[in-house]
């Protein structure tokens, strides 16, 4: 066995000296990187404090003018479509026709039943001459009571016969005139179904007819605006693309069910005096004044996007930081935004410099006003 010389003293003095030297440059490392991180920035921003005002805004909304009647023209019984005359557009008058259903087997169900009826108008002929004849020889006793009886049942039943069969081709006839679809109304046709060539159900629409005359403006309306509009108030509705043409409205109809995907409810306004070129499917403003309600508003340079929503920075003074928050529009212009929900009386609300802030920055408020 080796065996290893012993460490001197002066060996363990250098190592300890060794270990603390390196500890003291660890050290004095920390600290410097600690006095070379650069401090948190602080950017100012201008803000404004929240009030609630009441407000009687005018709010806009987009819709779209429809007839106020559409009448969905459909055949009354199932067969193949062999052809449709009109298109999307096209203007139609009552009776004119509209499809047509491949008429093959009504034709043969009709000629069927012109057989039957002519087979039943020969029995009914040779049951009435067996009666005149019975009748005859019972009066001179030749035939016994009960066979004039059975010639009698036999002519009602003949009779009868001729009847159902009849109304067998009527039934025929009349499914042979279903496979022609007419106009019921008057108008023009803003929508189409199957094309020719496909087996269509009964009652399944053909064309979708937009009665002529009185035309509403249909608009899809937030709740907040739906309970706040006054009642019977007046609408300004305006083209899309014309502001200038116009016409005023007047409620006529209001969905008491909101839409499950979008929370609107339906409005329908009836368009007074329409000028022509506010066609049926035209794009339209309607304009209304709401009630005087108490409302926040802010500016709309404060809006940020914040997980596919709206929202705004809401100041901290404690912190001295901001923090994103969600908000609900009501209504909004150019310079303005009134809101729903999501702010309150004494939030203080960034209105400058929003686009370069994060949360929990810290910032410097420049300048505070009320909203």
């Amino acid at each position: 066995m080796q065996l290893q010389p012993a460490a001197t003293p002066r060996t363990s003095a250098r190592g300890a000296i060794t270990l603390l030297a390196l500890a003291t440059l660890t050290l004095l490392s920390a600290c410097r990187s600690g006095d070379d991180a650069p401090a948190a920035e602080v950017r100012p921003v201008r803000a404004i404090t929240i009030e609630t005002h009441a407000v009687g805004d005018t709010v806009a909304l987009t819709g779209r003018v429809q007839a106020q009647t559409e009448i969905n023209q459909s055949f009354r019984i199932d067969g193949r479509m062999i052809e449709r005359t009109v298109d999307v557009g096209d203007t139609v008058r009552p009776g004119q026709l509209l499809a047509r259903l491949d008429p093959q087997n009504e034709e043969s169900g009709r000629q069927a039943a012109r057989a039957q009826l002519v087979a039943a108008q020969a029995q009914l002929v040779e049951a009435r001459n067996n009666h005149q004849r019975m009748r005859d020889l019972v009066a001179e006793n030749a035939v016994s009571r009960a066979a004039f009886d059975q010639a009698v049942a036999l002519l009602q039943t003949a009779e009868s016969q001729v009847e159902a069969v009849r109304a067998n081709l009527a039934l025929a006839e009349n499914r042979l005139s279903y496979t022609r679809l007419f106009a019921d109304v008057a108008g023009v046709v803003t929508s189409r179904g199957p094309e020719p060539g496909e087996v269509v159900s009964a009652g399944r629409m053909v064309v979708q007819v937009a009665r002529e005359g009185s035309r509403d403006a249909v608009f899809d309306v937030p709740a907040q605006v739906k309970d706040s509009a006054p009642r019977n108030s007046d609408i300004t509705v305006a083209l899309v693309d014309d502001p200038k043409v116009t016409a005023a409205g007047k409620v006529r109809e209001v969905s008491p069910r909101a839409d499950p995907v979008t929370g609107t409810f339906a409005v329908r306004v009836q368009l007074i005096d329409p000028p022509p070129t506010m066609r049926l499917g035209s794009t339209v403003t309607g304009s209304v004044k709401l009630d005087a309600v108490p409302a926040i508003q802010v500016p709309a340079a404060a809006l940020v996007r914040a997980d596919g929503g709206t929202a705004v920075w809401v100041y901290d003074a404690t912190a001295g930081t901001v923090s994103s928050r969600s908000i609900t529009v009501l209504s909004s212009n150019a310079t303005m935004v009134q809101v729903a929900s999501g702010l309150n009386n004494g939030d203080v609300v960034v209105v400058a410099g929003v686009q370069a802030l994060r949360p929990g920055q810290k910032v410097r408020l420049l300048e505070t006003t009320q909203s």
